[in-house]
């Protein structure tokens, strides 16, 4: 077995979006404001910064405005400033639009920007570098580092050049060990090892369990007559049913770029749903299609997101550690906005770090980070809406008017709070309780199949690897989740990843096709055994996302 070699650095950084960006900033800001020197690294599982970031994305420019004052002048990629909101409720033929006047205040987006967010995620990137800090795109942190005393140390990278069978190649190359008087994790939503240490540490005590949704995205070059750059579309309603939690976003950007997708809470009931489906299902709405009739579709990526929003957050400090950004949860929701938060979160972090540095500490609990966290802007932001997601589990009808009563009405100052209790893989019911859903088939013009939009998602792993989705129970896919569910893992996968074949014998068996794998993490998330675990490929692999 080859020695694993090690680099320490006083803070590492787990995951290079836009909430660790923040954190390296804010460290090496702080580090010349005081001339005291700090190390800093990040650690990223993609190809290159913002490969593996997707998101809507209307930005609101308040948390980065605070990091970088002058962004507009380092050129930061904000260039479409919103110009007008609309909200719609759709029926399948028709669509109800709400008036202005009545949009509670976090669905209008005055003075925020439609952003292409891996675009806005390299150049914090290349201001991180800037700074000095030191950033390794292509290695994914496989492994959490502990101290005898149970505190977290730094992580380590995976091995690399391993075979299927887990035999060496002639390309393997020991992962590496970075160590840390601090490491902050932001791997996003579901993330690996965030998983990991919320389990070890109790994190989620006394907490609501964690809500997430899936986003499906595409981005189209449009007629230049449908283009309206500025414009913010967003829709409730059809194709999803009225238990089902979820909604659509259509962003007009500039040269006749349009981006277009769907939020499926991943707490839905019936196993025969399919989000991927029911996306290429909206773009047909009367309302929706004209947009794209004589179009491209260019881009495509899916991702889960973290929405249980104030009361699912698990507690942000632990021996040796902090989680920031979706890796916690501070994803607003009600907003449809996770950047601003991930941005303050990661600069909280950071100034909660560099003061135990500067006081010679190490691998104890940043207890400042969460105090600040609770005396900031974004802990106000976010309980204003902290019962939003929870209000759908009453219906949309519901959902909307006590919405617009908390948000509207109450301006977010509600005397009550609503709590849930049941995680989202235990949500979905028996296959035999639940109305079929039959979808139709794709045109290859304005809807298509999974694998057409794997192909433009840049997607791709070494195929003679370990297969990163792995099984607890490779028998409970098909004597439970086939048996009972109808196999959901073939329909909540957008990627087309997990198929039912028969084998040989004529049984059926559960094929994994990891190399289409988008790492949305929907799999780890939705599986109702909770049987898969979705790890870390090798460095480098999954899609590469061009500005998604």
């Amino acid at each position: 077995m080859s020695e694993r070699e090690s680099m320490e650095y006083d803070v590492v950084v787990v995951g290079g979006g836009p909430a660790g960006l923040a954190s390296a900033i804010r460290l090496k800001q702080l580090a010349a404001q005081n001339e005291h020197e700090i190390s800093v690294c990040v650690l990223e599982k993609g190809a290159e910064i913002g490969a593996h970031i997707l998101s809507g994305a209307v930005m609101d420019p308040r948390a980065l405005t605070e990091l970088i004052p002058d962004w507009k002048e380092k050129g930061a990629p904000l260039d479409t400033a919103v110009s007008e909101d609309k909200f719609l409720f759709l029926t399948e033929k028709g669509a109800r639009p709400t008036p202005n006047w009545l949009l509670p205040a976090c669905f209008q987006n005055h003075g925020n920007y439609i952003v292409q967010l891996g675009n806005v995620t390299r150049w914090l990137g290349e201001q991180a570098e800037a700074l000095g800090v030191d950033i390794f795109p292509g290695f994914a942190a496989a492994e959490i580092l502990y101290t005898d005393d149970g505190a977290v140390r730094g992580v380590a990278t995976g091995d690399m050049g391993i075979a299927r069978d887990g035999t060496q190649t002639g390309h393997f190359q020991p992962g590496m060990e970075l160590l840390a008087r601090y490491t902050v994790f932001a791997e996003g939503s579901r993330g690996q090892l965030g998983r990991q240490l919320i389990e070890r540490y109790k994190l989620d005590a006394g907490r609501d369990p964690q809500s997430y949704g899936i986003g499906i995205k595409e981005m189209w070059e449009v007629d230049p007559a449908q283009s309206q750059p500025g414009l913010v579309v967003h829709t409730a309603g059809w194709p999803l049913d009225s238990d089902t939690y979820g909604g659509s976003f259509l962003y007009h950007l500039n040269n006749n770029i349009v981006v277009v997708g769907l939020v499926v809470g991943l707490d839905y009931a019936n196993p025969w749903l399919s989000p991927f489906d029911e996306f290429q299902r909206y773009k047909t709405h009367p309302a929706i299609r004209p947009t794209f009739e004589g179009g491209k579709r260019i881009a495509y990526g899916a991702r889960s997101l973290t929405a249980g929003g104030l009361l699912s957050l698990p507690k942000l400090c632990f021996p040796g550690g902090v989680m920031v950004g979706c890796e916690a949860g501070v994803l607003n929701a009600s907003r449809i906005k996770g950047s601003h938060s991930a941005i303050k979160t990661g600069a909280l972090a950071a100034e909660a770090a560099f003061d135990a540095i500067v006081a010679d500490r190490r691998h104890d609990e940043l207890v400042a980070y969460p105090t600040a966290f609770q005396n900031s802007w974004l802990h106000t932001e976010l309980n204003k809406s902290r019962n939003f997601k929870q209000w759908f589990k009453k219906g949309r009808t519901v959902a909307t008017i006590m919405t617009g009563v908390e948000q509207w009405l109450l301006k977010g100052k509600m005397p009550w709070t609503l709590h849930h209790s049941k995680p989202d893989h235990a949500c979905l019911q028996p296959a035999a309780e639940c109305a079929r859903i039959d979808y139709p088939k794709p045109d290859g013009k304005l809807t298509f199949d999974r694998l057409s939009s794997v192909f433009i998602s840049n997607t791709n792993h070494e195929e003679d690897q370990p297969v990163h989705l792995t099984l607890k129970d490779a028998s409970v896919p098909v004597s439970v989740n086939l048996a009972k569910y109808g196999g959901p893992e073939a329909r909540f996968c957008p990627a087309g990843v997990y198929e039912f074949v028969k084998a040989d014998n004529g049984e059926d068996r559960l094929q994994i096709n990891a190399q289409n794998c988008v790492h949305c993490k929907t799999c780890d998330i939705k599986d109702p055994t909770q049987n898969i675990v979705w790890v870390a490929p090798q460095g480098g692999e999954g899609p590469v996302y061009n500005g998604m």
